[in-house]
């Protein structure tokens, strides 16, 4: 068993309730109010940048200004 740190374990299980959100979203009867306030809470929830740097991030890449 690998150890996963406690902040990995919360953004892996915020993530998955988004994704079970955004499901419920498109099945008939869904409240889109709950949706949305629910949704808002759970991104806000997120860290601000999970993402890899890539361009226009500040990074030299080959080529770039050219």
């Amino acid at each position: 068993m690998t150890a996963v740190c406690e902040g990995c374990k919360d953004l892996n299980r915020t993530v998955l309730m988004l994704g079970d959100l955004a499901l419920y979203a498109h099945e008939p009867g869904a409240d889109p109010v709950f949706v949305e306030v629910v949704g808002a809470a759970l991104a806000a929830s997120l860290p601000e940048d999970t993402s890899p740097p890539g361009p226009g991030d500040g990074t030299d890449y080959p080529g770039q200004g050219w």
